[in-house]
């Protein structure tokens, strides 16, 4: 998936007109509720340290979401704000929640070991 087409999927999951957001290379958002200046250093010191996934900790739990606004599901983690998409076609024909959220969780860990924004949604009124 393009990033153009992940913004499009996030643009339909993200409800609320003044929610801003930053998406990484593999799918993660960090939903920026307290906006600061720079909302990509924001995000990325966020995702820095509630990305990677460390075994026997809250950081290596999930849980997933069927979309119903979108094809795919989200899966979250130890922080509320940090969300990661999966795509259908990245998953194989009816996958389990399991196999759903060990796969993003994988992402997450990506993104939050090697974090690249790759799109900023500023929603901040004027």
């Amino acid at each position: 998936m393009d990033t153009a087409e992940l913004v499009r999927t996030w643009r339909r999951i993200i409800i609320g007109e003044h929610k801003s957001w930053v998406l990484f290379a593999n799918g993660t958002v960090v939903i920026c509720m307290e906006p600061e200046e720079d909302l990509a250093a924001q995000a990325t010191g966020i995702l820095r340290e509630y990305g990677p996934v460390r075994a026997g900790t809250p950081a290596g739990d999930f849980g997933v979401i069927a979309l119903d606004d979108a094809p795919g599901w989200v899966v979250y983690g130890h922080h509320d704000d940090v969300l990661t998409y999966v795509a259908p076609e990245e998953m194989g024909d009816d996958p389990e929640d399991v196999e759903i959220g060990l796969h993003g969780r994988a992402k997450r860990d990506r993104d939050g070991r090697e974090p690249k924004v790759v799109h900023v949604e500023d929603k901040r009124p004027a």
